[in-house]
């Protein structure tokens, strides 16, 4: 339909949706689309919840907005304290904002800060990992491991210093075993640490299962313990961005809690407002909100709409309902039965090299040749072929290309709503199949 938004392409024309039903989105021809990525691992709870739309009905009736420069919410409380309940150990603090990239952006800010306020300043170093995704703002940009993303504003980014992903498919080496091998991807970062100067850095961010340049790489056992130990002996902030990931996606609130591991700051988005209304948060140890507290008092940072009212009531509904419905139970339960499904339909494809995730957050990665791991050619846009091919069955999927080195590689990301049924689960896998013989021939 022909206007004057200005969208993510200029090439072509989108659908107009119209309306949504449960883990469906209709279009204005009528024509329905199974969403078997929630978006971009957004919509967890399907498009129509009840009680979402009840909680953001009776929200906008009270009050719609309130400056945070001069009242808090309800809501808001209510939000960060339950959260804050559920959180790792030593989390105590919630700061809420519009989406993952202004969550990303605070967090790096609030590193920096924390570090001026306790007589550190020259801590100012920022470790992430390569084939990474932090978002789009510059600060998330810069922190970012996606070459292609980055590139052509690459002279506007701060200097950030990248190490290897955890990426068991490509790197694990023959005769080592998962944990040896996340050791040495762990240990990768004390290496760098000590070549930038330990007094120099400042914080480590990771994702937990690495999703939209990747394609739901989960860590190996024991690399994030790993890496917890090398911050600590350092004195290095570990940031975890659970956009993605996080709120259920994996099967545990926070992703990082099947690794065991309690980090310094968590950012979340996505999942957490379901995509009934733009949220996101940054968590924050009551250690390094005390050192704030204790100095300054002021963190030197904020946006105009951070702590919505309705968003935070919207993400409050959320919340209850991924937590009072066992919803964790069924993502891992319905994230079990999607992992089957797609290795009997495409375990022994040939051009499907690996299938791997956490519940239901699962990812395919697409090869020229299975023994070799050898990519498909980046010309031929692989990704973008199986995406229009599923769009045109009725499937809503993520693929993307670049999966290796920013250029090259293709994978599928797979992220259903949470209420996804065993019958939907057949629809996916059916509709991806038809996707891939098409763009695949095989």
């Amino acid at each position: 339909m022909p206007g004057h938004v200005f969208g993510r392409s200029t090439r072509g024309s989108l659908p107009e949706a119209v309306r949504g039903e449960g883990c469906y989105l209709i279009d204005a021809a009528g024509k329905r689309y199974l969403d078997g990525s929630g978006g971009a691992a957004v919509s967890c709870l399907g498009h129509s919840d009840p009680d979402i739309r009840a909680a953001l009905h009776d929200q906008i009736d009270r009050l719609a907005f309130a400056h945070t420069g001069f009242f808090t919410s309800g809501p808001a409380e209510a939000l960060a304290d339950r959260l804050v309940a559920h959180a790792p150990a030593g989390i105590d603090r919630v700061y809420l904002v519009s989406g993952g990239s202004e969550a990303v952006e605070a967090a790096i800010k609030l590193a920096r800060q924390y570090f001026t306020e306790i007589g550190q300043p020259g801590r100012h170093r920022v470790i992430a990992r390569r084939q990474s995704y932090h978002g789009n703002t510059l600060g998330a940009l810069a922190a970012g491991g996606n070459a292609w993303r980055r590139a052509q504003f690459a002279p506007l980014l701060v200097e950030t210093t990248h190490i290897a992903p955890c990426y068991e498919y490509r790197d694990r080496l023959p005769g080592e075993t998962a944990a040896e091998y996340g050791l040495r991807a762990a240990d990768a970062l004390e290496t760098e640490i000590l070549r930038l100067g330990p007094e120099t850095v400042m914080a480590f961010i990771a994702e937990p299962v690495v999703g939209a340049t990747l394609g739901a790489v989960p860590a190996v056992p024991g690399y994030l313990r790993r890496i917890r130990e090398i911050c600590d002996r350092y004195g290095v902030l570990l940031i975890l961005d659970e956009v993605m990931c996080g709120m259920g996606r994996t099967g545990h609130l926070f992703a990082c809690a099947e690794d065991g591991v309690a980090p310094d700051m968590i950012t979340i988005a996505k999942g957490l407002g379901a995509g009934y209304q733009p949220i996101g948060a940054l968590l924050a140890s009551g250690a390094i909100y005390a050192a704030i507290a204790g100095g300054s008092g002021f963190f030197q940072h904020g946006h105009t709409y951070m702590g919505h009212p309705v968003a935070a009531a919207g993400a409050g509904a959320v919340l209850a309902a991924i937590l009072d419905r066992g919803l964790l139970a069924r993502v891992q339960a319905q994230g079990a039965r999607l992992d089957a499904a797609l290795r009997a339909a495409f375990g022994q494809h040939p051009h499907i090299g690996d299938i791997r995730g956490r519940g239901l957050f699962r990812g395919l990665e697409l090869v020229a040749d299975r023994e070799t791991k050898a990519p498909f050619d980046p010309a031929r846009k692989l990704h973008a072929e199986v995406k229009a091919r599923a769009f045109e069955a009725g499937l809503i999927c993520y693929p993307m290309g670049g999966t290796l080195d920013g250029q090259r590689g293709d994978h599928i990301l797979l992220a259903p709503p949470f209420i996804i049924k065993d019958a939907q689960i057949d629809e996916l896998i059916d509709k991806l199949g038809r996707a891939l013989r098409g763009a695949l021939g095989a």
